[in-house]
C-alpha cells in the first residue's frame, strides 16, 4: 500500500520545466528577433543567432542538468518553430536525432553534471543537427544539386556562430555561476 501523502517519482521537477519552456521560448525568440534586426540571414545575424541559441543552450543545461534536458529542450523549440512561426516540419528528425546524439555524447563522457558535459552536448548537437539537415536539403534538392552550393556555406556561418556559442556559453556560465543564478 502507498502512502496517501507520497507523490509519484518525477524526472523533472515544475520549475525546471518551467526553466526549459521559457529557455526554449527565449531562443526562439532571440532568434527572430536577431534575424529580423539584421535585416534576414545576412553573416552577421547567421552568427550572432547561432551564437545566442548555443549559450542559452548551454546556460540552460547548466541550470537543469538531467538527462533527457536536450532531448525535451528540442522538442518544445520545434514545436514552437513549427506551431508558432512556421517553420518546416522536415527539420524535425534531424533536431531530435542531433539532440539524441547530444545525449548520447554527454552521457559516454561523465553525463550533464560532469564540468565539460553541457558543452558536449551542445557542441554534438550543434554538430549533428546541422549535418543531418544538411542531408535533409540534399534530399529536397537532389535534382539540383547544384543549389547546396549555396546552402552548405550558409549552415558553415551559422556552425561558426555556434562554435562561438561554446565559448561565450563558458563565460556566460561562469558570471552566472557569480550570481548565483546557476549552481
Amino acid at each position: 500500500m502507498s502512502n496517501s501523502n507520497s507523490r509519484p517519482h518525477c524526472r523533472w521537477a515544475p520549475r525546471e520545466l518551467v526553466v526549459l519552456g521559457v529557455f526554449a521560448a527565449a531562443a526562439k525568440l532571440s532568434s527572430l528577433l536577431i534575424a529580423l534586426a539584421g535585416g534576414g540571414m545576412n553573416p552577421a545575424s547567421l552568427v550572432l543567432k547561432n551564437l545566442v541559441f548555443t549559450t542559452l543552450l548551454i546556460v540552460l543545461l547548466k541550470k537543469v542538468p538531467k538527462g533527457g534536458t536536450l532531448l525535451l529542450f528540442t522538442a518544445v523549440s520545434m514545436a514552437v518553430s513549427v506551431l508558432l512561426l512556421g517553420g518546416s516540419m522536415a527539420l524535425l528528425p534531424a533536431a531530435l536525432a542531433g539532440a539524441l546524439l547530444g545525449e548520447a555524447a554527454a552521457t559516454l563522457t561523465g553525463g550533464m553534471r560532469a564540468p565539460w558535459g553541457p558543452w558536449v552536448a551542445a557542441g554534438v548537437f550543434d554538430l549533428a543537427s546541422k549535418g543531418l539537415s544538411l542531408g535533409v536539403s540534399f534530399l529536397f534538392m537532389r535534382e539540383s544539386p547544384a543549389l547546396m552550393t549555396v546552402v552548405v556555406p550558409i549552415v558553415a556561418i551559422g556552425y561558426a556562430g555556434s562554435l562561438l556559442g561554446l565559448w561565450f556559453g563558458r563565460k556566460t556560465v561562469g558570471e552566472l555561476q557569480h550570481a548565483g543564478f546557476v549552481r
